[in-house]
């Protein structure tokens, strides 16, 4: 495939931008939608994977640009997968994510009140699609799994990272220094599919 010479991360997530940018060929030049005045499209897909393609396919159009766009959320077995699609939005309702991974706790908590095996497993999905064309559309899913912590631990990453710890690890994701955490998280994960796929990346 002839390489790409840019690309534009179809997100206004600044912690996204800069984990999907560190995952690109070093020699591709790196576009944001805040460079080109693009707003983002409202979300009306009902799956992750809708959605990272019909951002993809909208911030295309609008910059006729090979673009890459994520779609992820955080899922919490005990709250039947919520907040899931959601995740960003119901932290913008909350006040923004710190309150929300506070709500989650709480609410995690009170499903488990009483019961001898809590449940507090969780995990992040990611979707990603690079649109060549609106023909053309590529899209994979990465996921990792892991538990809710019982309390807001470690200040970096981004989102819900702070109360995630994955399977196997002692550490939030907010704990974790940010190299360890990207090349072990969702995105990574996704990533990796993608790139098998299209070797230009």
């Amino acid at each position: 495939m002839k390489k790409i010479k840019k690309i534009l991360i179809g997100t206004h997530n600044i912690g996204k931008i800069k984990e999907i940018s560190y995952l690109l060929n070093k020699k591709t030049k790196k576009i944001s939608p805040f460079q080109l005045n693009i707003k983002s499209p409202i979300e009306t897909g009902k799956s992750f994977k809708s959605n990272s393609k019909l951002k993809a396919k909208y911030f295309f159009q609008k910059s006729k640009i090979i673009t890459i766009s994520d779609d992820s959320g955080f899922c919490v077995d005990c709250l039947g997968n919520k907040p899931g699609i959601y995740s960003a939005r119901w932290a913008k309702r909350l006040g923004g994510f710190r309150p929300a991974m506070s709500r989650i706790i709480k609410l995690v908590k009170k499903r488990n009140k009483n019961k001898k095996k809590p449940n507090t497993r969780a995990k992040f999905i990611c979707s990603l699609t690079v649109c060549f064309n609106l023909n053309k559309t590529i899209t994979v899913a990465g996921e990792i799994r892991g538990k809710i912590s019982n309390k807001i631990l470690g200040k970096n990453g981004f989102g819900y990272d702070s109360i995630f710890i994955p399977n196997n690890f002692s550490q939030t994701f907010g704990q974790m220094g940010k190299r360890k955490k990207m090349l072990l998280d969702h995105r990574y994960i996704a990533f990796k599919k993608l790139k098998k796929k299209i070797n230009t990346l």
